[in-house]
C-alpha cells in the first residue's frame, strides 16, 4: 500500500537568485530568461514517489528579500522543509541567506533545509567560493549547486530535501 503525504516546502532567498526558475525547472522542466519578480507568494505542486511513499509537495515560492523588504516568515509556518537559494555570482545573496535561515529556523523549528547555490552555469562569474561555504558544511547544511537554466542539480536539491522531510516529523504531514 502506498502512503500519501503532503508537505509544504518554502523557497527563500534574495531577489533575483532564481527561486522561481528553480521551481519552474522542477515542476515543468522549463527555463525562461524572462525575469518576473514574485510578489507575495506563488504556490505550485508536484508529486514525487520516494519508495512506498507518494509525496505531494506544495512549493511556496516566496517574494525575494531586499534591503528594504524582508521576507514574511509567517509564510514558513507549517513548512516541512525549505530551500534557501543563493546566486553563485553574488556573495551578498549568501549573507541574505544566512539571515533568512536564522529567521526560518525560528518560524519552522526542526524543518530541514537545503542551501542551493544557483547559476553555477555562469562559471566565469562565480563569486561564492567553497571557502565561504565550508563553515556551513561543517554545521551540517546540505549544499547543492544548481543551474535552473541547464537543470543541473535541480532534481537533487528538491528530492534530497524531500527525503530528509520524510525522515523527520514535520508539521502538516497528512497521511491519507
Amino acid at each position: 500500500m502506498t502512503t500519501v503525504l503532503q508537505k509544504k516546502v518554502c523557497m527563500l532567498g534574495a531577489v533575483g537568485v532564481g527561486k522561481t526558475s528553480l521551481v519552474r525547472r522542477f515542476v515543468e522542466s522549463i527555463f525562461s530568461d524572462r525575469y518576473l519578480a514574485t510578489v507575495g507568494v506563488k504556490i505550485d505542486r508536484k508529486s514525487v514517489n520516494l519508495g512506498a511513499t507518494q509525496l505531494s509537495l506544495m512549493l511556496w515560492d516566496l517574494q525575494g528579500e531586499t534591503e528594504h523588504q524582508q521576507t514574511r516568515v509567517e509564510y514558513l509556518r507549517g513548512a516541512g522543509g525549505y530551500l534557501i537559494v543563493v546566486d553563485a555570482t553574488r556573495t551578498s545573496t549568501l549573507e541574505t541567506a544566512l539571515s533568512l535561515q536564522q529567521r526560518a529556523a525560528s518560524a519552522a523549528p526542526g524543518a530541514p533545509l537545503t542551501l542551493v547555490i544557483n547559476k553555477v552555469d555562469l562559471a566565469d562569474q562565480i563569486a561564492v567560493s567553497d571557502a565561504l561555504l565550508e563553515p556551513l558544511r561543517a554545521r551540517g547544511w546540505p549544499i547543492v549547486r544548481t543551474s535552473a537554466r541547464s537543470g543541473l542539480g535541480v532534481e537533487e536539491a528538491f528530492l534530497g530535501l524531500a527525503q530528509r522531510m520524510l525522515a523527520t516529523t514535520a508539521p502538516l504531514a497528512e497521511e491519507r
